[in-house]
């Protein structure tokens, strides 16, 4: 969820660089607003999302056969707190499921999808400007570098790194966030992609976050570590008069970069 960089003429143009950052940043939520400020100074209880070992690796085809994923918690996404208390209903459910070994973190999502989109067909893009996708956060508790990686319907991946919150919106920031061939992300779409004249059903997606990447700044991975994580969730559809934003844990505010209150991250063996 972060500024696309526009150019005119081979050159930036400033103003309106500056207009696409602001705009972005408020209609996405990206934006850290005085809110977000606020729980810094005074953070909530986050809760726990629970990742389950598996002996053994998941194989990322998007299918969610795995043996794991029969065991491992199921985790519903929802609007954000502000949009529920105003009686907002989520339009299209979605679900996300976590497992991990030495070797990967392995995130699992289902989500219904009357509309399936993506019209990226490029890794390391800004997918959320081009269509339904996962995000996801991951933070070490300790540090304040935390990663922000994309996986979409049609199985291209993104990866950018943030080493703090107070560079977000630096060009340096989207670039290269760790090596992308060791990534795996597979996806089966249940309906067709790209053709807004049907009606689809749903889709589902794998990833393997690599440990080793995870690591590269001393942070250790596994039983005893402390990290934090949001799933967040774009999706485009024909069918609503704007796009739809959801996550787990459940935030105050739709912002993804509010990490005071992102869930906790068991790794449970």
């Amino acid at each position: 969820m972060c500024p696309v960089l526009i150019k005119i003429g081979g050159k930036m143009n400033n103003y309106v660089w500056a207009f696409v950052l602001l705009s972005v940043l408020l209609v996405s939520g990206c934006a850290i607003t005085n809110g977000a400020a606020e729980k810094e100074k005074t953070p909530v209880a986050a809760p726990a999302l629970i990742a389950k070992y598996t002996e053994t690796p998941v194989v990322i085809d998007g299918t969610l056969d795995d043996p794991i994923w029969s065991v491992a918690p199921v985790y519903q996404l929802s609007l954000s707190k502000d949009l529920t208390g105003k009686g907002e209903v989520l339009k299209e459910e979605g679900c996300v499921q976590l497992a991990w070994d030495e070797k990967y973190l392995y995130v699992a999502i289902k989500f219904v999808d009357s509309d399936i989109v993506q019209e990226s067909d490029k890794d390391q893009d800004f997918h959320f400007l081009t269509g339904d996708l996962v995000e996801v956060f991951l933070k070490p508790t300790e540090s304040t570098w935390y990663w922000e990686i994309y996986g979409t319907p049609n199985e291209k991946k993104s990866v950018f790194f943030f080493p703090g919150r107070g560079r977000l919106g630096l060009q340096g920031c989207y670039k290269l966030g760790m090596d992308l061939d060791t990534m795996l992300v597979g996806a089966k779409v249940k309906g067709t992609l790209n053709d807004w004249k049907d009606k689809d059903e749903y889709w589902t997606l794998e990833m393997a976050i690599p440990a080793e990447e995870l690591n590269r700044y001393g942070n250790k991975f596994g039983v005893d570590s402390v990290w934090t994580i949001l799933i967040g969730r774009y999706n485009y559809s024909r069918y609503f008069a704007n796009n739809e934003l959801s996550m787990a844990p459940q935030l105050s505010v739709t912002s993804y970069h509010m990490y005071e209150e992102y869930a906790k991250l068991v790794f449970e063996k």
